[in-house]
């Protein structure tokens, strides 16, 4: 039987609803072979999550999602295996840029408040934990009553364009990959289709592969059959490693399950080992 993995899912401790520990045990429960913790710009899960994934007998690839900038465009970069030693170097990167989230987070709720949303801003912390982005305002505002779904909410009042949400300062991309590699990580972009079209796609590659981008993330669960062909054939013109996960948050998005995304995704266990293979050799 094929082995599978899913590199690219998400725990309580950015804006997913499992534990590191209920994480690996899904994935376990759907038959993978190797998993990847990905939080938003943080590495506090990842403890919890490498031991839950030795007590289980499957592999835990610890990694992280950075929010990060590129001519004015959010893109979101993989780092996958991060080790326990470079935990403080990736905090101390993304101190500045989590100190700015939490002034937007504030800003936020002040102005949604303002403009009559019943939004507690110290509620929704006690809620989510550390890490707070417009996800769990989303829900906030879908448990209120609001909005009838969190879609709603993002494409309303918690656009750049609703009047009410201020985009926090965001590392630049290309400095990004080149510390993931510095740490001897693996760098991989997510989702190359959610904010880059196909031509800002194929500007952006030359450059992110000349500042060590090795993978990107060709299969995934928001993209259909010709998307994933596409990204394929971009990948082996530009020279980088496939990757694929399902982007899982658990409950807060319901539609998307853990290794097979929206029952669209299969994704083999030699992604996981061409990564691997080239982080042994970097």
């Amino acid at each position: 039987m094929e082995k599978l993995c899913d590199l690219h899912t998400h725990s309580c401790f950015s804006d997913g609803t499992d534990s590191p520990e209920e994480l690996v045990r899904a994935a376990k429960t759907a038959g993978l072979s190797a998993v990847a913790l990905c939080d938003h710009n943080t590495v506090s899960g990842l403890p919890d999550f490498i031991r839950a994934g030795a007590e289980a007998g499957i592999e835990a690839v610890p990694g992280i999602e950075f929010s990060v900038d590129y001519n004015g465009h959010e893109l979101h970069m993989l780092g996958l295996f991060i080790a326990p030693e470079h935990y403080g170097d990736v905090k101390k990167l993304l101190e500045t840029v989590r100190k700015d989230k939490e002034r937007s987070n504030i800003e936020l709720a002040e102005a949604l408040r303002a403009a009559g949303y019943d939004i507690d801003y110290d509620e929704i912390k006690a809620k989510s934990g550390e890490y707070v982005n417009r996800s769990h305002f989303a829900t906030e505002l879908l448990e209120k009553g609001y909005v009838k779904s969190t879609k709603e909410a993002f494409d309303t009042c918690l656009s750049p364009d609703g009047g009410y949400y201020r985009e926090p300062g965001r590392l630049l991309a290309l400095d990004v990959i080149k510390f993931v590699r510095s740490i001897g990580a693996v760098p991989v972009l997510a989702h190359p289709f959610l904010n880059l079209s196909e031509g800002e796609l194929c500007d952006f590659l030359p450059n992110a592969k000349a500042a060590g981008l090795v993978g990107m993330e060709t299969d995934y669960s928001e993209f259909d059959g010709e998307k994933t062909a596409l990204a394929k054939e971009i990948a082996e013109r530009f020279g980088l490693l496939r990757s694929g996960g399902s982007d899982y948050h658990g409950k807060r998005k319901p539609d998307i399950f853990i290794g097979c995304g929206k029952n669209n995704l299969r994704i083999p266990y030699s992604y996981l080992e061409g990564l691997k293979e080239l982080r042994k050799n970097q």
